[in-house]
């Protein structure tokens, strides 16, 4: 069967989303010496290759969990408060996923396959933050189902609770 995880060319799926967003400004546009990614999609790469190597070295999940809180703490308001009320929630509600940063973004595994992951407004200079869901979360819903989530500075508790059951539901 076909697989939710898409790529575009090398570029793995959150980035060719990116790739293929229709907000891009005419001053981001790629060229064709960058090989087409724009001067975001380029530095998120670069962390992402960071990542997996200081991954072969933090092997252990405080390291990760420590790396995970300092993205956090590097973001400007208001997504730190989201990616740290995104963090309480994941914690609160599926323990056995793993914090771990992903293309510079905090994101949680289960057996090292990313289940969930923040992404702030700031970084990818979008009007909302967004809560997403990758293949290994168990969220189906028929035959079609959202995978991200816009969610802004006025996320109430209500919010949170569907955020919280939607993070149950992933690991079940």
């Amino acid at each position: 069967g076909a697989s939710n995880t898409a790529t575009v060319g090398p570029i793995p799926w959150p980035l060719a989303w990116f790739c293929m967003s229709e907000t891009k400004k005419p001053a981001e546009s790629a060229d064709s010496a960058s090989g087409g990614l724009t001067e975001w999609e380029r530095a998120a790469l670069k962390e992402r290759v960071a990542e997996l190597k200081a991954e072969g070295r933090m092997r252990k999940k405080v390291d990760a969990e420590a790396a995970v809180l300092e993205k956090i703490a590097e973001m400007p308001q208001p997504d730190r408060n989201l990616a740290e009320r995104f963090h309480a929630i994941v914690l609160a509600n599926a323990p056995q996923l793993s914090s771990k940063t992903w293309y510079g973004m905090p994101a949680y595994a289960k057996d090292g396959k990313v289940v969930c992951f923040f992404q702030g407004a700031a970084k990818s200079e979008s009007r909302y933050s967004t809560i997403g869901f990758q293949d290994a979360a168990v969220i189906d819903d028929g035959t079609m189902w959202p995978t991200s989530f816009a969610v802004t500075e006025k996320m109430t508790k209500a919010d949170e609770d569907k955020i919280a059951a939607l993070v149950r539901k992933a690991v079940s």
